[in-house]
């Protein structure tokens, strides 16, 4: 038995100055003192807070999971440590569909020995597909030419893999994908890069589909007579995918987003390959990308992704909503895990 000691323990409810106790997983939370173990580990007054879960995430130090290198994923894994990441989706992009099924393979082979205790790195849990099945008119950076309908048949081979899919509901035979999809697999449906409106988007929600890709951003706005995607995102019960790095929604929307959704919102980094690495010009899906400081883009200036680290984003949220730590921290960690349904496993001590 393992001990951590002289920390304060940031629960799903609150803090606790204890200690925790563990081996292959959590024993127990105590106050009392003089606990015996094997090894004790002193915290030295900081806080002890489960893992961060990054469900959107394409790339970290050069590497993108689109790609489809297994080097690449270990490096991303590997790095994603020192941001406090130990579980993630690596995120795929609306390549080619032959390059994303190469990608879907490599994240394939490589999630059983991400789970091994020797894996040197965080632990993949599955992967993202953003696309293809996406709307030309909010494709972001998207490249249109990948771009395909909605078919259900691509996607249900790959079950075993893709835990979370960002589709444009309002496509031709969008509903009926997410109705087939969500009936057949355990695909978590995210309503994203969409043109819908707000009773297509409640619709889709209806129908099955129960995640925002980064709200607010490449979808309809709320406006007073149309409500949008945004409106449907606020109103329904469907979980929200927020970048928090300052740049993507103006702060004082955090404080909106916890308001409206508390645990059905999930911080996530839509990192891209340069995250980690200097200002300069980077690739993303396959086109050229320019970053300066936090803002990442493309020639035309249309936002490309970010180089947002998931621990950061924790603390912008703070910053921004004055909320206690430990529900900052749920927001990158016990909400992500349950959205994607390996909160048994993840996400809090």
């Amino acid at each position: 038995m393992k001990a951590i000691v002289n920390g304060t323990i940031l629960t799903p409810q609150g803090e606790v100055k204890g200690t925790l106790l563990f081996d292959e997983r959590i024993q127990a939370i105590t106050t009392a003192p003089n606990v015996q173990a094997d090894e004790v580990i002193d915290a030295k007054g900081m806080y002890v807070a489960p893992g961060l879960v990054d469900l959107h995430i394409h790339g970290y130090l050069g590497e993108d999971a689109s790609d489809g290198s297994e080097e690449g994923i270990r490096i991303m894994a590997k790095g994603l440590l020192k941001n406090g990441v130990t579980s993630f989706l690596p995120t795929t992009m609306t390549v080619s569909w032959p390059e994303i099924e190469a990608a879907l393979d490599n994240i394939r082979k490589l999630k059983p020995e991400s789970q091994q205790a020797s894996f040197d790195g965080s632990e993949i849990l599955g992967c993202h597909a953003e696309g293809p099945f996406i709307n030309p008119e909010h494709k972001g950076a998207q490249a249109a030419d990948n771009i395909l309908a909605p078919d259900a048949d691509k996607v249900i081979p790959h079950k075993d893999i893709i835990k979370l899919l960002t589709m444009a509901p309002e496509m031709p035979g969008g509903m009926e994908f997410i109705k087939r999809v969500t009936a057949e697999t355990d695909i978590v449906i995210s309503i994203g890069h969409t043109s819908a409106t707000y009773e297509q988007a409640m619709a889709a929600i209806e129908a099955g589909a129960s995640h925002i890709t980064h709200t607010f951003n490449a979808m309809t706005p709320l406006t007073h007579r149309a409500p949008g995607v945004v409106g449907a995102a606020l109103m329904s019960d469907a979980t929200c995918e927020l970048i928090a790095d300052n740049f993507h929604i103006h702060p004082a929307l955090f404080n909106l987003l916890h308001r409206m959704k508390g645990d059905k919102l999930v911080l996530i980094t839509d990192c891209t390959r340069a995250g980690g690495l200097e200002d300069g010009e980077y690739t993303l899906g396959g086109q050229p990308i320019f970053v300066k400081g936090i803002e990442c883009r493309l020639a035309d200036g249309t936002i490309a992704g970010s180089v947002l680290k998931l621990n950061n984003a924790v603390k912008n949220y703070r910053d921004g909503t004055g909320i206690p730590l430990y529900e900052a921290v749920n927001a990158a960690t016990l909400n992500a895990a349950r959205d994607i349904g390996v909160d048994d496993t993840k996400g809090s001590l």
